[in-house]
């Protein structure tokens, strides 16, 4: 049995100032499913996670999570009911250590004021502390706890990223282009450590990302966009073969032998 739609997209359409950025957009993604977002430069993708973390609100359309309609709910109370992402760039705080950096992600967990406030405390049996410094270590990244973020190498950055993203405890991840910026080997180590984090709790991923490669070693379905619109969606290995995307990334249409040899393939 199919898993339950965790995400719904239906018909959304965003504009700013007479430009359209997303056109009648539908999209569902399933319960513990990891999805791509492709598109070329300018397709919308990011556009869709400022819809559905609540950044921009649809022209029209509404966005469902676990099908309730959240189309007009504050950013806030998505994050509590479960949708976290991270973004394009590191937004770490240089100044602050890792371990610092990972409880800030625990903020949203906390209900009214002495609550929110717990993740700050300087007690040592803190429990928030403890939790963030098991989620460095689960993360192979506890020898850098009390360094300085700033300091760090970038693909730790990123990863460290991705450890805070988590503390808010989501059913839902967006990751937006997790893997740029790094080499071969850390976007490996990347793929594997996503991969095990949300296994570990049946969490659902959506993720724009640019290397194929990466998107085939993570996810199950890709959703593929341009001009705002989904041109195609499907496996990663049947949207490779779409002459509709092909040429979407190309700009010129695609000749017979280029894909009879993807058939082939």
């Amino acid at each position: 049995m199919d898993k339950a739609t965790i995400l719904s997209l239906e018909q959304v359409t965003l504009k700013f100032s007479g430009l359209t950025v997303l056109k009648d957009l539908s999209f569902d993604i399933r319960q513990g499913s990891r999805t791509a977002l492709i598109g070329p430069n300018g397709a919308g993708k990011t556009s869709v996670f400022n819809v559905v973390t609540g950044a921009y609100s649809p022209s029209s359309g509404a966005v469902r999570f676990r099908g309730h309609d959240i189309t007009r709910m504050p950013s806030r109370k998505r994050i509590r009911a479960g949708v976290a992402r991270n973004f394009q760039n590191i937004r770490l705080m240089p100044h602050l250590t890792a371990i610092e950096n990972v409880m800030i992600g625990q903020h949203s967990r906390g209900q009214g004021l002495l609550n929110a406030l717990q993740p700050v405390a300087l007690f040592p049996g803190n429990r928030w502390r403890r939790e963030a410094r098991d989620a460095l270590a689960s993360a192979s990244l506890q020898k850098y706890e009390r360094l300085l973020v700033g300091a760090l190498p970038y693909g730790v950055q990123k990863r460290i990223e991705l450890v805070r993203a988590l503390q808010a405890d989501p059913s839902l991840l967006l990751l937006d282009e997790p893997a740029a910026g790094l080499n071969l080997a850390e976007k490996h180590e990347l793929a594997e450590l996503l991969t095990r984090l949300l296994s570990e709790n049946d969490r659902t991923l959506l993720i724009v990302e640019h290397d194929m490669d990466f998107i085939g070693s993570l996810c199950e379905h890709v959703i593929v966009l341009n001009f705002g619109r989904k041109i195609a969606e499907g496996s990663c290995a049947s949207v490779r073969c779409d002459p509709v995307v092909q040429e979407a990334y190309l700009g010129v249409s695609v000749d017979s032998e280029r894909k009879g040899a993807c058939r082939a393939s």
